[in-house]
């Protein structure tokens, strides 16, 4: 692997993608940093319901309160595609601290025209 490159990985989908994800995310948090540092984006609401919940940032939930946590402080979001871009558009979610990002099952999110 090149100097200051990613690793890449692919395994099947519904085998654990996710808690591995966010596994090796938790390691690598500064928790005395109360700023976003990860962001994982999974395809689906239900793959985002079963990760680590530090704060789902899914639709058709409220947008104020995902907006009064996140500005509260959050190290991790998990969340669905839409929701995540509408907390970055309205600058809720501040990619500046993120060092990790996840996006769980590419080709499905491909396939759904993400």
């Amino acid at each position: 692997m090149e100097k200051n490159s990613s690793p890449h990985m692919t395994r099947q989908s519904g085998t654990g993608n996710t808690a591995t994800f966010c596994s090796g995310i938790l390691q690598q948090l500064d928790y005395s940093l109360v700023k976003c540092q990860a962001l994982v984006l999974p395809p689906t609401l239900e793959l985002t319901q079963q990760s680590v919940k530090v704060h789902a940032c899914v639709g058709g939930t409220s947008v104020r309160e995902d907006q009064r946590i996140l500005s509260s402080g959050v190290h991790v979001v998990v969340g669905t595609p839409g929701r995540v871009f509408d907390m970055l558009r309205r600058q809720s979610l501040r990619p500046v601290y993120i060092k990790m990002f996840v996006l769980d099952e590419a080709d499905e999110m491909l396939s759904r025209g993400f």
